[in-house]
């Protein structure tokens, strides 16, 4: 193997495992340290700089960091992260004199933003600071896109979203609320330098050929449409027995706002196994909570309705067979159909999205699933005006991922505005920096010890089922988010290796807690993992490869399991180890209050 060149700001930042599966890429480690010093106002703009919405992700994110994290590879639950997150948003300071005020200097060009969710949102308050004029376009009230309207408020309070849509729309945004777009054409013609459509996924899906469907229509009700109905308070009560169709976040939110509003008997019904389901393990988990139980491996057949009013479905029970390349398929148990009364039914069965106000001779052109054509890296459509971002790219994600694209989109927004290539991505901001004391000690604290996981306190169910409105997740206090901020394993803080200072005496490799390090002469990489003293299988993680030794032999440390703990670094005796810090900013338009680096 070639030795490792840690110049690459990809390699390092891959080894930060939570960062990296962040699609935002917020620096993680950075913002805990911050959150266990006490720093939590500072905590909070390093979030702010990198996922635009800590308080609201700090409650409802999916969480791709959690999986990632090293704490779950030491047979550990992983670090609490979004809720980390959440102790920064609520207990900073006042941080209204950090945020970007309104460019004094426009720049000339007017931007269109179609849809007021987190994309459109991140786009905006990445492009306004840079003095571009933002004109921001929503059918509702308030902005705030599938973050107001799909989000209960018992998992998300208004006061919280409100705060920080304001800190964007303070920075001199032109809204255009209550109103609907019908005509991408008529925005066109209104000269814009650049359209960026986020308007989310906003179908959702029916069952419009299962027997029944219409005769009882008035109680049987879309998902997503229902709970915008009651986010806006159009809809105040639902029936004593419901039935919810669909195994994701959406089907655990209709479920557990369906408890709130008068569902005594709350059933969720899905196709798939219970392990397969996509709802996250804790939606599932605080469903069950709330004595709502989940039957997996049920089709639905129909609908069934006397004089057209609905008395319940019929379900075929079923289950799972793998093929030898584990695709699966639903077979039924040849058991009697099951009947479950009930009185509404909310389909949260996914979602689609839906372009019927974009004419089809602009030049922007669909894919045959009726998805516009939409560069993976740019965000550019084939019309060069006209960039995508969120749900309305590539279909429904999370609010995270449109956040990720919100950035990206905002880039190349700029690059076209000014003539240059939207190809020349400019490079991520990185910092490389030693925590060196003294000879072997660190400025951070590195002790690795054995350590659970803290539970979030929850309200009184009694209390929160009887309000729609009450938050059910009450948040860390201050000390329990100091301990679970300490079980942070510090993954951004690098083991740098000097091969001119090395003696070859193995004293790093001796006390290495997870046999990591090896001295060994080189060769190709899969015969070179088999034969370290411990394998490392994982090929989806780094191996650090140094330059020759003097002995002809190399170092090699398996990033994967790594516990970053500086043992290495403080029992070498000619420093040939040293822990350095390494930032990783994603690429942004503007640098913004905050920023890490």
């Amino acid at each position: 193997m070639k030795a490792t060149d840690i110049k690459d700001p990809e390699y390092f930042h891959k080894v930060v495992d939570c960062q990296y599966a962040c699609p935002a890429h917020t620096p993680v480690p950075e913002y805990i340290r911050l959150i266990a010093a006490e720093q939590y106002t500072e905590a909070y703009m390093v979030n702010w700089e990198s996922n635009v919405f800590p308080g609201v992700l700090g409650r409802t994110c999916d969480r791709p960091c959690e999986p990632a994290c090293r704490r779950g590879r030491v047979e550990e639950e992983p670090v609490a992260i979004c809720r980390l997150k959440r102790v920064a948003a609520d207990h900073k300071g006042d941080v209204k004199h950090l945020m970007p005020k309104p460019a004094e200097t426009k720049n000339g060009k007017r931007i269109a933003l179609i849809g007021g969710g987190p994309a459109s949102l991140t786009v905006a308050r990445d492009l306004a600071p840079l003095g571009y004029e933002i004109h921001l376009y929503d059918e509702q009230d308030l902005a705030g896109g599938m973050m107001r309207s799909q989000i209960p408020s018992f998992r998300l309070p208004a006061e919280v979203l409100n705060e920080e849509v304001n800190f964007i729309l303070d920075m001199g945004i032109h809204t255009h609320l209550k109103t609907y777009v019908s005509s991408l054409k008529e925005v066109l013609e209104k000269d814009y330098d650049a359209i960026f459509v986020g308007t989310g996924a906003p179908r959702g899906r029916d069952l419009p050929d299962l027997p029944g469907r219409w005769e009882a229509a008035q109680s049987i009700h879309i998902g997503i449409e229902w709970l915008a109905s009651v986010a806006f308070e159009h809809t105040s009560k639902i029936g004593k027995k419901v039935i919810v169709l669909g195994g994701g976040n959406t089907a655990m939110d209709c479920c557990r706002t369906s408890r709130r509003l008068g569902g005594d008997e709350v059933k969720v019904v899905v196709r798939s196994p219970f392990s397969e389901m996509k709802a996250s393990p804790w939606e599932k988990e605080d469903a069950m909570h709330e004595d709502i139980p989940i039957l997996d491996c049920h089709v639905p057949k129909s609908f069934v309705t006397e004089n057209g009013v609905l008395k319940g479905m019929t379900f075929e029970k079923v289950h799972a067979v793998y093929d030898e390349k584990g695709r699966r398929s639903l077979v039924s148990t040849g058991e009697p159909d099951v009947f479950i009364e009930a009185d509404e039914v909310l389909m949260a069965i996914g979602q689609e999205n839906s372009f019927p106000w974009i004419e089809r001779d602009l030049g922007i052109e669909f894919d045959k699933w009726e998805m516009p054509m939409v560069d993976s890296v740019t965000f550019q459509s084939t019309h060069p005006k006209v960039f995508f971002g969120g749900d309305s790219a590539f279909g429904p994600k999370n609010v995270i991922t449109a956040v990720a694209h919100g950035h990206q989109a905002a880039v190349s927004i700029d690059l076209f505005c000014r003539g240059e290539s939207l190809q020349k991505r400019p490079d991520p901001m990185t910092n490389l920096v030693s925590q060196k004391m003294g000879i072997h000690e660190w400025s951070y604290d590195n002790a690795v010890v054995d350590d659970l996981r803290y539970v979030v306190p929850q309200a009184d169910k009694t209390m929160t089922l009887a309000n729609r409105k009450v938050e059910v997740e009450l948040g860390f206090n201050l000390s329990v988010g100091f301990k679970e901020a300490q079980r942070c394993l510090n993954c951004d803080v690098q083991t740098v290796f000097n091969t001119s200072r090395c003696i070859e005496c193995d004293a790093c490799m001796d006390i290495c807690p997870t046999s990591c390090i090896t001295f060994t002469t080189t060769g190709p990489e899969e015969e070179l993992r088999q034969r370290l003293i411990a394998p490392a299988p994982n090929t989806s993680q780094y191996l650090s490869v140094s330059d020759l030794l003097k002995t002809g032999r190399v170092m090699v440390k398996d990033e994967d399991v790594c516990l970053h703990c500086g043992l290495c670094a403080e029992r070498c005796p000619t420093a040939a180890w040293d822990m350095q810090q390494y930032l990783y900013s994603v690429t942004k338009a503007c640098k913004l209050p905050g920023a890490v680096i």
